[in-house]
């Protein structure tokens, strides 16, 4: 029997004294240990199982919820044995039938007995010529004969459950029921059953964890919305409000992190433009106008006192990494340090190649350092004095003490989302509260930069730079190559360069998409004559060094290779990327892969390889390609069509665990709990008084980000 003490959110699973030793363990094998933990887990959707149809109407595969009479019920021997009831509507003992069969479910002729109502739900099929349910959800009906059941109890035979006995409110049939990820050891029924009677036993007044982001919704109530709605509507009020909450704890983070960086007394890193001046003369091109924009509002934060946090969002080819050199320029001419961290060997070496370039004849000392090789041998002696690199660009080297820069001005992350956040943290600890400048090539929607840079100032690079090439996006099915053939090998002729990518880096068993190894051999035989290169991430960083080299100097002609090209690759003479097996990346990569293209003046081709048809998954993403060059709209239409748990990854941008993916599409969630965080820190910045202190808590990293109020 239930235990009369109410439970509590963090009452351990242990202490529910009518919960097997078997449940328990299944329960904590799926790593649930409290009651919070398990109501905390929410549904992932819903059945409505409320409309009763009449049994003539029933069609054969179609799935129904049904109020029914028993008129028949008995063991029946086929190539196994299995319990059949046939039941009819309730008051017609001579219409049409349906049987309902259980296998391997004895009990059921325990619970089950001519003269009863039943709920019932499940798939019809047309076996043998009759009408059949295998296995429903059942549940017996508070009118039947209450003495049939007492007569089965009084012969020995086991007792309903809990969730069965008369005079209770049905839990599986005949209203919305909630379907949950599976939990391995428990059925589907038993999980749901044991939600229903945590619920039930809960404690009438329940404060919610952390902070109350809705006092006229009870927590308790939103629980049983969330888990058993009377109404479709009551669940999506629910669902809101729980969005809220977890909306508010991450916005609050956001807002506390603000306020500690504000009020931290930085370096002022901008006191002159005389190198920028130096730079800006020399460029064979003006900056555009997003781009003198951006330099500004970051020479604006460099010539405060208080440290800069600041987001440089562009798309492709928007000149973003230009403009981070204009900001350390800056910080070099007021004589700090600046140093730039990127996530791969190749993007590293070619910032570096370009800065060298750039910045030719300028006294401006850099640095490489990679973990595989880097421009100076004794580079901790030279990390002083007056012949120390006032420049740094490498990799995750920076990270390890050998390579670490002091002092360090200005840090600049590129390709922020590919480094985890520690990483990140490490990197800007290099100096004491320098400004940062993070960049990031994938455009964002909306509500994420609100949501993961809430603690950044933002600059947007909305304009490309005059002299791009047209890009052409074709969709194209690989049964029909010869015309691309035919095209590939014009462009060839006139002296132009070929991207091929492909999903795989060898062949698998387990796929039928294309490698890369595999697309070498076969574009060898179709030009023998023409010089190429083979790319993927197992090869060692010289030889990617070697291969990318050989394609920059246009030594080989075509580049076939994995999606180790995504990230920085510049080579204006290459106009054609053909990318195979299209539908198996992300939308926001594919726009990243045709970024490599395009960057010289000549009329560039992306040519998408797919053999998904009109309507299949994959299909609209490519169309979407297809459709616009626009980063952030390709963003937006990215976030609609995977939901934002896959866009970014939230173990890197350091979102964590989202269970309510609502307000991370709704900007009136977002603002509503940056109002809530801006007005609790307003009253109470050090967050001492009682009632905060959960959220103090909060912030100290002491509760699990999963949990929800």
């Amino acid at each position: 029997m239930p235990q009369a003490a109410a439970l509590l959110p963090d009452t351990n699973l242990r202490d529910v004294e009518w919960l097997s030793e078997r449940e328990l363990k299944a329960l904590q094998s799926a790593g649930l240990e409290s009651v919070g933990d398990v109501l905390h887990r929410v549904p992932r959707r819903y059945e409505d199982r409320r409309v009763s149809a009449p049994l003539a109407s029933l069609v054969n595969g179609e799935t129904y919820s049904l109020r029914v009479h028993v008129y028949s019920a008995g063991w029946r021997f086929s190539y196994k044995k299995y319990y059949e009831v046939a039941v009819g509507d309730e008051g017609n003992p001579y219409g049409p039938r349906l049987y309902l069969r259980w296998f391997n479910m004895p009990y059921v002729a325990k619970l089950i007995a001519v003269g009863m109502n039943l709920s019932i739900y499940g798939r019809v099929k047309v076996m043998g010529g009759k009408l059949t349910m295998a296995n429903p959800d059942f549940e017996v009906m508070e009118e039947e004969d209450a003495g049939l059941r007492l007569a089965e109890i009084a012969m020995g035979n086991m007792a309903l459950p809990a969730d069965a006995t008369p005079g209770q409110e049905r839990v599986h049939t005949g209203r919305i029921v909630p379907v949950y990820r599976s939990v391995s050891g428990m059925a589907m029924r038993s999980y749901r059953a044991l939600v229903w009677n945590l619920l039930r036993d809960l404690a009438e007044e329940i404060a919610p964890p952390v902070y109350d982001v809705a006092p006229t919704y009870p927590y308790r109530r939103a629980l049983q919305d969330l888990h058993f709605p009377g109404a479709e509507e009551d669940s999506r009020k629910a669902r809101m409000r729980f969005a809220l909450a977890e909306c508010f704890m991450q916005q609050f983070r956001v807002a506390w992190r603000r306020r500690r960086n504000q009020a931290h007394c930085g370096q002022i890193t901008a006191t002159s433009d005389g190198y920028l001046e130096e730079l800006q003369a020399a460029l064979p091109f003006a900056l555009t106008a997003a781009q003198q924009r951006c330099v500004a509002e970051i020479r604006a934060d460099m010539a405060s006192p208080r440290p800069m946090n600041r987001l440089l969002q562009g798309d492709v080819g928007s000149g973003k990494t230009l403009v981070a050199l204009c900001a350390m320029l800056l910080a070099v001419e007021s004589g700090h340090m600046a140093a730039m961290i990127a996530p791969t060997q190749i993007l590293a070496e070619q910032h570096y190649h370009n800065f060298c370039r750039l910045l030719k004849g300028m006294d401006v000392r850099i640095s490489l350092r990679t973990g595989a090789r880097a421009d100076d041998t004794d580079y901790l002696a030279e990390m002083s004095g007056d012949s120390a690199p006032r420049i740094i660009v490498g990799t995750h080297a920076l990270l390890y003490k050998k390579n670490r820069p002091a002092n360090l001005g200005l840090a600049v992350i590129d390709e922020q989302h590919k480094f985890g956040v520690m990483q990140r943290e490490s990197f800007i600890n290099c100096g004491d509260h320098p400004d940062v400048l993070v960049m990031t090539a994938t455009p964002i929607p909306r509500t994420l930069t609100l949501t993961l840079y809430g603690d950044l100032d933002v600059s947007v690079i909305d304009e490309l730079p005059a002299g791009r090439g047209e890009i052409i996006t074709a969709l194209r099915n690989p049964d029909n190559t010869k015309r691309i053939v035919a095209f590939m090998r014009s462009e060839l002729d006139a002296g132009r360069q070929i991207y091929i990518v492909s999903p795989l880096i060898e062949d698998s068993e387990a796929s039928e998409r294309k490698s890369a190894t595999a697309q070498l051999e076969h574009w060898k035989s179709i030009f023998p004559d023409e010089p190429m290169g083979l790319l993927h991430g197992r090869m060692s960083a010289d030889e990617k060094d070697a291969v990318m080299a050989a394609f920059r100097a246009n030594e080989t002609h075509l580049l076939i290779a994995t999606t180790v090209v995504e990230v920085g690759v510049d080579v204006p003479n290459a106009t054609i990327m053909l990318i195979n097996d299209a539908d198996s990346f992300g939308l926001s990569q594919l726009h990243q892969l045709r970024g490599r293209i395009g960057r010289g003046s000549h009329k560039s081709y992306c040519i998408l390889l797919s053999k998904s048809k009109p309507g299949e998954p994959g299909r609209e993403k490519l169309e979407v390609l297809c459709r616009t060059l626009n980063g952030f709209e390709i963003a937006e239409e990215d976030f609609r069509l995977r939901g934002p748990g896959d866009v970014l990854g939230t173990e890197q941008s350091g979102l964590g665990a989202v269970r309510f993916a609502e307000w991370l599409t709704d900007a009136r969630l977002i603002h509503r709990a940056n109002r809530d965080a801006a007005q609790i820190l307003d009253a109470d910045p050090e967050l001492i008084l009682p009632h905060h202190h959960a959220l103090r808590s909060l912030v100290s990293g002491e509760i699990a980000q999963a949990v929800v109020g």
